[in-house]
């Protein structure tokens, strides 16, 4: 198993889903964990795994905002007296547009978010992941930042980006030993995917088709993301960095 005794882990987007799933693997393997989200649920979380002896804690954090970046990093050293390991997970879908009559706006709010967010918990965390003498950057990609889909341009760059952005990390940050790679989960039975999906007039059978997509038919389960994020994290993966990750049932095999 991963040792993450004496780390500190940030979370974003930790309220459910991935975000969820990675807390509670970084936490079972010893880290302290800030969540964070705009989802008051996350503090549900966040007591359940105190409640298991886990340590942990909740904060609201919007991704976009400059100065809630600022106040989360600060909060996680401050509380547990480190930074060692971000996940930035935080994300949206943002329904389904085509191109022809996508609005700017909506197209913006899916980049800020996903590519954005992204973006400043780099640029936050890094100073603080450095003064620790390293550590681990997860971003939370997509197979649709390696593959196309029709509706979902905007999804589709933001989540390219942070695979392209993750790579130039990766290099610059190497000499402070500070490993950053991303993850590309498959379809993820989560809330997001779920509340995509019921957004659409033919929700079921498009559920339906998606998971013969991929060659295991089924969709993958949040435990198998986190579980690979922990990886990432972890010493287990110490020669990897600039690196992508994809954990989708054969998806993108094909």
């Amino acid at each position: 198993m991963a040792n993450l005794h004496g780390k500190t882990a940030l979370v974003t987007g930790a309220a459910s889903g991935l975000g969820a799933a990675a807390a509670w693997a970084l936490a079972r393997s010893g880290a302290a964990v800030l969540l964070t989200d705009r989802d008051l649920a996350g503090e549900e979380v966040a007591v359940a795994m105190a409640d298991q002896g886990l340590k942990a804690a909740f904060r609201l954090h919007d991704v976009t905002s400059h100065p809630d970046w600022a106040a989360a990093v600060e909060e996680a050293v401050d509380r547990f007296g480190r930074l060692d390991i971000l996940v930035n997970n935080a994300g949206i879908a943002g329904g389904r547009h085509e191109l022809m009559d996508h609005s700017f706006d909506a197209w913006r709010q899916v980049l800020s978010v996903n590519l954005d967010g992204v973006f400043l918990g780099l640029r936050h965390a890094g100073p603080r992941i450095a003064a620790a003498g390293g550590g681990s950057v997860i971003n939370v990609s997509s197979i649709l930042g390696k593959v196309g889909m029709a509706g979902a341009a905007a999804y589709c760059a933001s989540k390219g980006g942070v695979t392209l952005l993750t790579k130039a990390a990766a290099l610059e940050w190497a000499p402070h030993n500070i490993r950053v790679n991303s993850i590309h989960p498959g379809f993820i039975d989560t809330p997001l995917v779920a509340n995509a999906l019921a957004d659409r007039d033919d929700g079921n059978e498009m559920r339906v088709a998606l998971m013969a997509a991929h060659p295991m038919a089924r969709f993958g389960m949040p435990k198998e993301i986190g579980e690979a994020i922990l990886f990432l994290a972890s010493d287990a993966s110490s020669f990897m960095t600039g690196a992508e990750l994809v954990v989708d049932g054969g998806y993108t095999a094909q």
